[in-house]
């Protein structure tokens, strides 16, 4: 239950998250229509920082995942180190490596990539006409009769 409650935990922070990111994406592309694309940017950075500071009228509030990453998204367009009025550059530079690393631990996850699902069905055909077999009978069968390589681990990974 705790794992539930956990992964709900998660995914409302996303999608929190993804509704403030949308919001600014909606914001910076109607400034878009102005003329300058760089001006519209360093605009919005002006106003996420302001907003930070009005928020507890003198001693900001800690940014949020998502003005973190729209703030190094928009640092992007322009020269930001003039327009930086919290904090110093270090903390945005910080704040760019600490979603670059986050990043890439999602894209690169550990494990084999899963097989194909005609394999896995296969898998799932096979233990189900043959009750008593177990996952190292199935991996030799498909090795022997099909030429399919696979361990028992991942035959076990995908019996019913």
């Amino acid at each position: 239950m705790t794992r539930f409650t956990s992964l709900l935990h998660h995914v409302r922070h996303v999608a929190g998250l993804l509704l403030a990111l949308g919001v600014d994406v909606v914001r910076f592309l109607r400034l878009c229509l102005r003329p300058s694309t760089a001006l519209a940017a360093e605009h919005l950075f002006l106003r996420k920082q302001l907003a930070l500071y009005q928020k507890r009228h003198v001693k900001p509030r800690r940014a949020t995942a998502a003005a973190r990453l729209a703030l190094v998204w928009l640092g992007r367009w322009f020269d930001w180190r003039c327009a930086l009025a919290m904090g110093q550059p270090a903390t945005l530079l910080h704040w760019h490596r600490q979603g670059f690393r986050l990043f890439w631990r999602w894209t690169s996850r550990p494990g084999p990539p899963p097989i194909p699902a005609d394999l896995q069905a296969l898998i799932r055909r096979r233990a189900r006409e043959n009750p008593l077999w177990g996952e190292e009978r199935i991996a030799n069968d498909l090795l022997l009769k099909l030429g399919l390589r696979v361990s028992p681990r991942t035959s076990r990974k995908y019996l019913p």
